[in-house]
């Protein structure tokens, strides 16, 4: 069992040249980046496989992609959900998907496939960053 002093001069001594940081923006902009860039490529590839396939999934289902211009409070939680999944959501937004009014059933569960992609890849970023730090293994 690892001591409690232990950890905390771990973490106290954290990551040289920030790599904690570039490891939780990476790991945001690209889902998986910040694992790759600290070599856990098994970890890493399935993030970003996982991740990748559920926001397609949720823009093939003609999932709607929250706007930054919410006026209701769940809009603008969608939207901050949407925008966790990094540079997925200026390209596809940037291309006007999920902007098209919803026509089919599917599309409410698209809606949620892209908006939990994008909270697992924060999830994942942080995860990154703690291990970068020195917080987990």
């Amino acid at each position: 069992m690892v001591q409690r002093s232990d950890r905390a001069a771990k973490a106290a001594a954290g990551a040289p040249g920030g790599l904690g940081y570039a490891t939780l923006i990476a790991g945001w902009l690209i889902p998986g980046a910040g694992h790759l860039i600290l070599k856990r490529w098994g970890r890493g590839l399935v993030i970003l496989g996982c991740i990748t396939c559920m926001f397609i999934l949720g823009i093939l289902m003609q999932g709607k992609l929250y706007a930054p211009n919410a006026a209701d409070l769940l809009d603008l939680l969608g939207f901050l959900g949407d925008l966790g999944t990094g540079l997925m959501y200026f390209v596809a937004h940037g291309a006007g998907l999920g902007q098209a009014p919803v026509q089919v059933v599917t599309a409410d569960y698209g809606a949620k496939f892209v908006v939990v992609a994008g909270l697992l890849n924060l999830i994942s970023a942080v995860d990154a960053h703690n291990i970068a730090v020195g917080r987990k293994q």
